[in-house]
Order: C-alpha cells, then structure tokens, then sequence
C-alpha cells in the first residue's frame, strides 16, 4: 500500500508542475492521470472544502458534483482530486 501511494504522490507532483486550467478564488485547478485536482491556495481550512471546490468548479466551467474525491497533503498545500 505504501508504494501505491508513493505512485500516487510521484503522478500528482509531476502534476503540480504543469501549467493550471484554470484558477478560481480558493483554488488552482489542474489536470492529472488521475482526474481534476483542486489546490486549496489559502493556508486556513475551508469548510466544507469539498462544496467549497465543487462551486467554484463551476466558475471554470468543471461540474465536479457527480465525481469521486480524496485530498492529499502535498508540498504545496492540500490538492483535492476528482475522478470517475
């Protein structure tokens, strides 16, 4: 399980390094081999910060209302990942 999520680590840093989609007041938005990620920009904790990220989605034109999710704790702040 721990190599899984070093896999999973090593795919969403090479994803940090890629220009954003998009960028909304709470997040910048970036594509994955996972799905849509959301880095939360602010230091303080939104909450709900899942609501939070699926309204502001919309503002870029994402609807992420009927996705899965997860968080991961990064280097750069908490990404919050959207999949089918």
């Amino acid at each position: 399980m721990k190599e899984e999520n070093s896999d999973i680590s090593s795919l969403l840093k090479d994803s940090l390094n890629q220009s954003p989609i998009g960028e909304t007041k709470n997040f910048i938005w970036l594509t994955t081999p996972i799905g849509i990620a959301a880095l939360n920009r602010n230091k303080k904790q939104l909450n709900p910060i899942y609501e939070v990220a699926i309204t502001e989605g919309l503002e870029i034109s994402i609807d992420l209302s009927r996705e899965e999710k997860e968080f991961h704790q990064t280097e750069n702040g908490m990404l919050l990942i959207f999949y089918s």
